[in-house]
């Protein structure tokens, strides 16, 4: 079972779906002994970083997230769920991630040019790095390949955990992963069949290719 993690902030019903479509068993609880007994972790999240830690800490998961990691499973964060995975952000403030990736979370306004509307939202291209083997999460996936970003933050000084880019005015991080911990900037469950093909690579995550 795969669970995705209620904390208030979410797209819960259409990551459900998506995972469903593919032939996955999922279920979006709150519950720490569930999360404890599923198989995989997806954490996804929309809104401001610090109300989300917050919310994460008082429901208890903020510990049980960084546990389970720990142990070997499979965690993957989206969006804001990704964000929520490094040492911080500096979103109105400074707020402590989860610290499961090196790096933190910064404004694009400054990194992009002033004629490029903020939030980015809209489709996108992904390019994986030449210097390094393509992430497991993209074993499906191919060079250019378009997915659908909504932020206005995104992830800095996590360059060996970068596993994949955009271009947004700027290059900026896609996806990031640190061992078993993985997470996109972008929303897989809105990127119709590539988002599916991504989510599948996860699903499929230590039981070999599907």
């Amino acid at each position: 079972m795969i669970a995705i993690v209620d904390y208030g902030v979410g797209n819960l019903f259409s990551l459900s779906c998506s995972l469903r479509r593919i032939g996955q068993e999922a279920e979006i609880t709150g519950d720490i002994s569930r999360i404890r007994n599923s198989e995989k972790i997806i954490l996804p999240g929309v809104g401001a970083f610090g109300d989300a830690a917050e919310k994460l800490r008082s429901g208890g998961l903020f510990d049980v997230l960084r546990e389970e990691a720990g142990k070997g499973k499979p965690l993957l964060g989206i969006c804001l769920g990704m964000q929520l995975l490094f040492d911080r952000s500096f979103e109105f403030g400074e707020h402590e991630g989860l610290g499961l990736i090196r790096g933190e979370v910064v404004p694009i306004r400054p990194v992009v040019p002033a004629g490029y509307k903020i939030p980015h939202i809209g489709w996108n291209a992904l390019h994986f790095p030449k210097d390094k083997p393509k992430s497991p999460l993209f074993r499906y996936t191919g060079e250019g390949e378009h997915v659908y970003f909504v932020h206005s933050y995104c992830a800095a000084g996590c360059g060996a955990s970068v596993i994949a880019t955009t271009e947004y005015g700027a290059e900026l991080t896609a996806a990031a992963a640190c061992g078993n911990v993985y997470g996109t900037q972008f929303h897989p469950e809105k990127s119709g069949e590539a988002g599916l093909k991504i989510l599948r690579a996860f699903c499929g995550l230590g039981e070999g290719a599907r």
